[in-house]
C-alpha cells in the first residue's frame, strides 16, 4: 500500500440538474451551482475522525440558529430568515441540505419572475387597494360609531 491509496477522499455527489463539468470556477460549469459536498477544508477532510467532529460541529450550530429561527416564527422576528441561515451552516457539509437550499433558491426565483409579470402585478395592485379600500370604510365607520377612542375602551351598548 502506497501513502496515496492509505489517504481517503471525500466523495462529492453532482446535482442531477447541473450539466457535465466545465470550466467554472471551483470546476463548475459557468453559470451553473458549485458541486454538492462537504466544504471543509482539506486538512479536516483527510482525518476521518476529524471530518466527523468537524460535521458533528456543523450539525450543532446549524441546529441551534435552526431551532432559534423556529422559536422566532411566532415572534416578531426574521424566523424564516434565521432558519435560512441554519440551513445555509448545514449546506457547508450536507447534501441533502445543500439540495434544499437548491430547490428553496429555485422556488423563490421562480417565484420573482411570477411576480414580475404584468397581469400578476396588475392583479395584486387590484386586490391591494380593494383590501385598503376595504380597511378604511371599516376604520371610518369606526370612527363615525365610537370616535377616536381605543377599542377596548369604546362604549359598544350605546
Amino acid at each position: 500500500m502506497t501513502a496515496e491509496s492509505d489517504e481517503r477522499e471525500v466523495a462529492v455527489a453532482m446535482d442531477p440538474a447541473t450539466p457535465g463539468d466545465g470550466g467554472g470556477e471551483d470546476g463548475a460549469p459557468e453559470g451553473s451551482e458549485r458541486p454538492l459536498g462537504s466544504r471543509a477544508p482539506g486538512f479536516i477532510r483527510r482525518s476521518r475522525a476529524l471530518h466527523v467532529s468537524w460535521q458533528v460541529g456543523v450539525f450543532l450550530v446549524g441546529l441551534a440558529i435552526v431551532g432559534t429561527g423556529v422559536v422566532l416564527l411566532p415572534l416578531p422576528g426574521p424566523g424564516w430568515v434565521v432558519i435560512f441561515a441554519g440551513m445555509a451552516v448545514w449546506a457547508t457539509e450536507f447534501v441533502w441540505a445543500q439540495l434544499v437550499l437548491r430547490w428553496t433558491k429555485r422556488k423563490v426565483t421562480e417565484a420573482a419572475q411570477k411576480a414580475l409579470d404584468p397581469k400578476v402585478r396588475r392583479r395584486n395592485l387590484t386586490l391591494t387597494v380593494i383590501g385598503l379600500v376595504i380597511i378604511g370604510a371599516l376604520l371610518g365607520y369606526y370612527v363615525w360609531r365610537f370616535g377616536f377612542v381605543m377599542p377596548w375602551k369604546a362604549d359598544l351598548h350605546s
